[in-house]
Formats: structure tokens, sequence, C-alpha cells
């Protein structure tokens, strides 16, 4: 290596001579003309020359033996170089900088820009995130990075249920967009749709920043102003308003108090808490983990717990590692608070400071406390970060956020085949039944590549078909394109191949939806795409054709199990439909007093006689007939 590293500094020495003495941003790159670092300096040439005069670290060493090239750019400041520096990591991605783990898997909260906006979970923001101005700018809001999927959703499930926000995507202008959907008989949506003199944009505007301020941390400023509004609405005799806004106060503060638990000081801050731990795996081999645990307090209340992996930080110290998490993550658009409580002080304090004021427009406080509340807060946020990172290096399994980071890339590459963007919802559907009878049809949600159970509908079939699973599956496909308070799917797979396709395709067109379409044959696992004359053969490692199948298969067995309850209940039942004397309104009477076909089986004459309607000498005709041989 010590050859290596001598013929760089020959190479290159004679170039980084011309470099200026200003400050600006360094790029080294490696023969493949690859980025694999950015750094920033006052002093672009006598930082850049520090790497090649003196005797460097180990980790120096590695990132010498492999430039080949450095080019650099001039700012007009240290706080601009800071700026270009992160954008340029964000871009490139180098091996030896500290950067977030799987960045583009992250959730995010997101208020779209519309004039009736919607709240959303979205997986990575655009790179225009604008905070300021009111609701109906051009720019949309995020609240994030979040790492616990599970707890977002569970967040958004929540806000959809206290505020009625709408939750289809049509394009709204405020004219009436025809009949409300179930939310707006459920009352869970305002019904925007109804028009600009049903809901005025200013109205629904109030709605979405009570949204903002739940997502801030602002609950104590939202507590107060529901408590406003359902006393006013009481005071004008509008009590079923003030009805919908004590129950919103309720459910706000359950909340409240959950969050008071743990007894920390007042005010708005974050908890950083840097972790950095090894372990053994049984050999002289050991393994790393970084990450950086993180408490959001708001108005003295824990909001969440975050943690974020970090790559490139072998062989920095941890000033140095803290300084390149906080320039990734504060440069995301996140709400800055007022103080950030440091487990130790960023690498260029002062400049990091400088950076966050220039980037938001406010003070910065950092503490590294060594006494008193905030110490003990961050010890506590350290102890849960190293527990949390023990056990991720002692599972040696997925992780929650793996996992999630593989259904990231199965639906990426689902758009890439399908030839559309972000595909979130999927919708699978599959035909059973029985030598042409008691034909049902199952519809089953993927969002975000994991089931969405409560979006499942089941379809008795209507039409005698005569085990035309085509028809069937057509049936099934006009009726649920009827049902427009369900939001439509990004993609529509049917179990089949180039027929059921089409008739998928006929459906859709007759429907007049942007839904895209494709069909997975079962044997041999080829994907029908419209517009191909010949179906797509995926790899068999493919993350997209797993994707694919777990749909499938979920339909199969949603169907399965529908037909089998069906088939179950009609066989129990059918027994009596050939007893003399026992209509419909005798059967019904009978399977009302027993509870079940079982105990009617288990019971005496004596007993049957007792249902109304039915005599002595008719119960013994029922009894004889159910245990005849």
């Amino acid at each position: 290596m010590a050859k290596k590293i001598q013929a760089v500094r020959e190479n290159l020495m004679p170039k980084v001579k011309e470099i200026p003495a200003q400050s600006g941003v360094y790029l080294m790159k490696n023969e493949e003309g690859r980025v694999i670092y950015v750094g920033k300096a006052r002093n672009l040439r006598q930082r850049v020359s520090s790497y090649f005069s003196r005797n460097p670290d180990y980790r120096q060493q590695m990132l010498l033996s492999q430039v080949s090239d450095v080019e650099f750019m001039i700012t007009g400041s240290e706080v601009e170089a800071l700026i270009v520096e992160n954008r340029l990591i964000k871009d490139y991605q180098p091996k030896y900088n500290v950067r977030l783990k799987d960045d583009k898997s992250y959730p995010y909260l997101k208020i779209t820009a519309e004039l009736y906006p919607r709240l959303e979970l979205v997986r990575l923001p655009e790179k225009q995130m604008e905070r300021k101005g009111d609701f109906f700018s051009e720019f949309p809001r995020f609240f994030g990075p979040y790492t616990e999927v599970r707890a977002v959703r569970q967040t958004l499930r929540f806000l959809n249920k206290m505020f009625p926000l709408r939750n289809c995507r049509q394009p709204l202008d405020g004219s009436p967009q025809g009949r409300p959907c179930l939310n707006f008989q459920m009352r869970r949506c305002l019904g925007p749709c109804r028009g600009a003199e049903k809901v005025s944009p200013g109205e629904y505007g109030q709605e979405v920043k009570r949204v903002e301020q739940f997502l801030q941390g602002e609950h104590k400023s939202l507590v107060q102003r529901l408590q406003t509004e359902m006393n006013e609405a009481a005071a004008r005799k509008e009590f079923e308003k003030a009805a919908v806004l004590r129950d919103r106060l309720e459910h706000l503060q359950k909340i409240v108090e959950a969050q008071k638990i743990l007894n920390l000081p007042g005010g708005e801050y974050d908890v950083l808490g840097l972790v950095s731990t090894e372990i053994g795996s049984g050999s002289d081999e050991t393994h790393q983990i970084a990450l950086v645990y993180m408490y959001r307090v708001r108005e003295g209340r824990l909001m969440e717990r975050e943690n974020f992996g970090l790559e490139g930080t072998a062989g920095l110290a941890k000033p140095e590692i803290m300084s390149g998490f906080m320039q990734d993550y504060y440069s995301r658009g996140v709400l800055v608070p007022s103080e950030i409580v440091l487990s130790c002080c960023p690498a260029e304090e002062e400049l990091v400071k400088e950076w966050l004021e220039h980037l938001y427009g406010n003070k910065v406080k950092f503490i590294c406390p060594q006494s008193g509340y905030y110490r003990n807060v961050l010890e506590r946020c350290l102890q849960e970060g190293y527990t949390l990172a023990r056990e991720k290096l002692k599972r040696g399994n997925k992780t929650e956020e793996e996992k999630e980071k593989d259904a990231h890339h199965s639906m990426e590459e689902l758009s890439r085949l399908i030839g559309i963007p972000n595909i979130m919802r999927i919708e699978g559907y599959d035909i059973s039944h029985l030598q042409g009878g008691e034909a049902v049809g199952s519809m089953v949600v993927f969002q975000e590549a994991s089931p969405f159970t409560d979006g499942y509908r089941r379809f008795r079939i209507r039409e005698f078909v005569n085990g035309d699973d085509y028809r069937a599956m057509e049936e099934v496909l006009r009726r649920r394109f009827k049902h427009t308070e369900m939001p439509f799917p990004d993609l529509i797979l049917v179990d089949g191949g180039a027929a059921q396709l089409n008739i998928l395709q006929k459906v859709i067109t007759e429907a007049n939806v942007q839904v895209a379409a494709l069909a997975l044959a079962k044997r041999e696992e080829k994907v029908y795409l419209p517009g191909k004359k010949h179906p797509v053969q995926l790899p068999e490692y493919s993350s997209s054709l797993r994707l694919l199948r777990r749909v499938r298969d979920e339909a199969h067995r949603f169907a399965n199990s529908y037909h089998r309850r069906l088939r179950e209940k009609s066989a129990s039942v059918s027994a009596l439909d050939h007893v003399p004397g026992v209509g419909k309104k005798r059967k019904t009477e009978m399977l009302k007093h027993f509870g079940s076909m079982e105990a009617l089986v288990q019971a005496s004459p004596v007993d049957i006689a007792r249902v109304p309607g039915v005599g002595r000498k008719l119960a013994r005709v029922i009894h004889d007939y159910l245990h005849r041989s």
C-alpha cells in the first residue's frame, strides 16, 4: 500500500499545487472516475496538500490508495462550501463520507400542494422542500424522515380518523365532481368534491393547519384551539359540530397525557446519541455498527424515537461522525428545533451552527451536557441506542428497515417493468368455483408491498357462469370499479394469461380510469403486459416477481377461503331442504333457535318440538330424517 500511496503523491502533487488557496469543495475520484470522497475547506490548497504531505492514518491510507484524480470547486464562503459539499454527497454517495444508510427507503409524511391538500406516506421527498408560505403554495410539506414505517402508518390512520382530509387522488378545482364517497358519509372527509360552495379552500385549510400543528408537535396549541372552537360552536348552538370537536379533543388529550410519562425537560429540542459498537462472531472476525439514536421532544413531550444507521464511519472520530450525520439529516428539510442536545459536539461546531442558521433562518443552540436534566435524558437515549445496536449485531437477520428496503426495491423494479412511476397500491383478483357452481371472486390489496387487509373484498358471482372464469372475472372487475369510494390502485394483477389480461383491459377502458394492468400465469410464472406480443419471463431471483407471486397467491387463498365457507354453510343447511313439511321459514326458525346445524342434529324430538311452528309429529320426522343411515 505504501508504494501505491507514494505513486499517487508523485502523480497528483503537481495538480494539487495548482489548486487556489480559497474556500471550496474538493472531490477525490478512483480509477473508474467514481467520486469516493467529497470534502470542504476554507483553504483548498492547504487542506488537499495535507493528504499528501503528512503521515496519514489508516483511514486516509485506504482513501489515498484508491485515489486517481482530484477536482475542486470554488465557493464564496465556507458556509457555501458546506452547502455544496452536502449536495454533492447526496448526489454521489461517496464511499468514505459519513451518510445515512438506505437513504431512499426512509418514509416521510407529505401534505400535498393542491387546492384541497391530502396527507400521504411517501418514500423520498422532492428536492424542493419548502415549509414557508400558505397551504396553497406550489410546494408540498414534508415531515420526517422516520425509520419505523409501521408507526408512521398508525399515525396516518389516526390522523385520517381525527382530521377529515380527503384520501382520493382526483384533481379538484373547486367545482362539484360528483357524488361524495363513503368517507364523507362516515364524517371522515369534508367532501371537497362537492365544490367550493360546500367546502371552501379556507375552511378545508383550517383542517390542514391542524394536521401540521399535530405533526410539528404543537399539541398544547392544538388542544387550546380545539377547545376554543368547541366552545364557540356550542355557543352558536351548533351542537353536532361541537360534539365532533369534543371527540377530537378527547383523543388528542389522551395522546398528550401518554407523552407526559417520561417527565422530560420542557421546550423543543432534539436529542442525538451517537452509538458505535462492535461484537465478535465466534471467530477473529468482528462486526461493527454505527447509528444515531434520536429523541424528538416538542413542548416537553417525547414525540418520536428514531434510529439512523450510518455508513462511511470507519476510522473517524465521533465529532466528525456527528458533524457528518447532522449535515446529512438536517439538510432534508426537517423541522429544526431551537436546541439540539448532543452526546458529543460536532467537528467545526461553529460552522455547522452558521450553516443551520443560513439554511433555516433561525438560531440553533448546541448542548453537550455533562450533568443535570439534559444529561439524564441523553443517558437514557444512549442506553436505548446501545441496546438497539447490540440487538442488530446479534440478530444477524434482516431488520425491519432492511425489510422495508427490500419492499421498496421490489416496487421500484416493478415500476421499471411496467413503465409507470411510484407504484404504491396493488390490487390482485382471483376466481374460485367448484365444478361450475358457487363461483366467488376475491380482491386483495397490497400497500407498499405489504397486505392491507382492511381493503380486501369478496364478490359472490351473481350471473350464472357455469364454470366460465372469464365471465366471472369480468363481473368482479365491473362491480369493483363501481365502488368509487375505494381509491383506485396504481396496478391491477389478475391470475391467468393473455385472455384474463384482455378482459381486465376492456373493463379498465370502459371505466375510463388510469390503472396499469398485468397478468401472472401460475405454472410458467410468466408476466403478461399490455401491448406485448409475448410474455416476459422474469428471473427467479427477481424481487418484483416475488412480490407479484405474493399478491397472486394471497388473492387465491382469499378466494378459496370464502368459497370454502360458502360450501360449508350450504352443506350444513341443505340437509333440511328435503325434509317434508320444512319450508324456508321453519328452517330459519330452527337454526335461529339452536344456533347451528350441529346443535340441531344433537337435539332430541322433544327439543325440536319446542321450536315455534314445529309440533311433535313434525319434530319426529325431522329427527328421523337427520339420523337416517
